[in-house]
């Protein structure tokens, strides 16, 4: 910490990720929108002089203890139960081994090192709620899911989320110097179904790399589809995330039965939950008489992504339950229009009849009239893709960072200053 007339420096941040790394792929197993938004938040803030340690679980014995992302940016590897074969739901009986490594690692920096710990997903903010009181810094959590608001809007046949995590997320709400929330809604949500302090909520969108994610050229789409091995004539429509109950790609497979025969859906992603989450999808496929009109592939690189939104002519969200939403925001930016659930933070990203459109509810019937509709409406859908473009504007991460170090700088001031902040002496 500076002392009062000392020039403030960069915050040095400790940042935990504990169930996935943010080098992951995301849109298979746990690996999702959160993983993007750690790496890419740290990324921001170090361009702005913080300097960020991602502190994750190691996953494999060939992982290096530290990888330099770039300059500011370092994800190191902590050992903490198995290797392999670990599913999330079993992490919390690693919290004392991962918290434990995060210790010994800042036990040899110099006293005082890190000036904030900021925790993503609620097994992170448990070890991160005792790494902020043993080096007294504040504790900034994001909870990216909350198991309340998960199991309000369960998608049928998924199971709820155990009584274990809420009891876990409630205590990180409580003892943590700030909330990062990506939405009002969520901030909301925050207070209402855990009961946290207002003044300790901050909304901060997260962002978009829109050096990456823009609209094609003009007229590229057919080229587009020829390089990545998609059908060049008919209406596509993109499914891009984890295959799960959760983000409803069923919901579009039973639509394509109402849908003309030329219409394709397009699945870019892996198993979530279940092995045998895309075996199933397939299934279904089949079951409906649809099968050859389904094509499944693999999660592909960030700089392929965009391609592929740039590729479709609509993109499809249909989760039962979303914090943000960072598919819709990125599929937008590159001029693509969405059609997504009338649910959580999507209700924000997506602006209804100017960026794409909202769907209330689940019904494949009416996923199938919206959609229907749009790709038979040639003029909607180019006035929904300019205005998609022109709204990637409102969420860029340069700004995420910006608003997330005033909020590490509140969360200082309000640890040293507000009531129970003076912790036991530092042995």
């Amino acid at each position: 910490m500076t002392s009062a007339d000392e020039a403030p420096r960069s915050p040095r941040v400790a940042m935990l990720s504990v169930h996935t790394s943010p080098l992951d792929q995301p849109g298979t197993g746990d690996a999702g929108g959160m993983n993007v938004y750690v790496l890419e938040l740290a990324r921001a803030l170090a361009h702005r002089g913080a300097e960020v340690e991602i502190f994750t679980r190691a996953t494999s014995s060939t992982q290096p203890v530290a990888v330099d992302v770039q300059p500011g940016v370092r994800v190191l590897h902590v050992p903490a139960g198995p290797f392999e074969g670990l599913d999330k739901n079993d992490l919390p009986g690693q919290l004392c081994a991962f918290t434990a490594g995060v210790l010994r690692a800042e036990a040899h920096r110099p006293a005082g090192w890190y000036d904030v710990v900021h925790s993503h997903y609620w097994l992170s903010g448990q070890a991160g709620w005792l790494a902020a009181e043993r080096w007294d810094v504040p504790l900034v959590h994001t909870m990216h899911t909350m198991a309340r608001v998960k199991n309000a809007a369960l998608a049928p046949g998924d199971h709820p989320e155990p009584p274990g995590r809420i009891i876990g997320e409630v205590q990180v709400v409580a003892e943590a110097d700030a909330l990062v929330a990506s939405t009002r809604e969520e901030a909301d949500d925050l207070v209402r179904e855990y009961g946290a302090d207002p003044d300790r909520v901050h909304v901060v969108p997260p962002g978009v790399d829109l050096g990456l994610f823009g609209p094609p050229a003009a007229d590229a789409r057919r080229a587009l589809r020829v390089r990545l091995g998609l059908p060049v004539e008919g209406p596509l429509v993109l499914f891009a995330g984890r295959v799960q109950l959760l983000k409803g790609p069923d919901v579009l497979v039973q639509a394509l039965t109402q849908l003309r025969d030329d219409v394709r859906l397009v699945v870019l992603g892996g198993a979530s939950g279940r092995p045998t989450a895309v075996r199933e999808l397939e299934a279904l496929a089949h079951q409906s008489g649809v099968r050859d009109r389904v094509l499944v592939r693999p999660p592909v690189p960030r700089p392929e992504l965009a391609d592929w939104y740039r590729a479709a002519d609509v993109v499809a969200v249909p989760s039962h339950s979303e914090s943000f939403g960072l598919v819709a925001a990125e599929a937008q930016a590159c001029g693509t229009p969405v059609v997504a659930a009338a649910v959580g933070g999507l209700r924000t990203v997506v602006l209804d009849g100017v960026t794409g459109l909202l769907v209330e509810g689940h019904d494949p019937h009416r996923w199938a009239r919206e959609l229907g509709a749009l790709l038979d409406d040639d003029a909607r859908r180019t006035r929904l893709a300019a205005g998609a473009a022109a709204s990637a504007t409102r969420f860029g991460w340069d700004a995420t960072a910006s608003a997330v170090l005033d909020v590490y700088a509140q969360a200082r001031k309000q640890r040293r200053h507000g009531p129970g902040s003076t912790p036991p002496p530092r042995s």
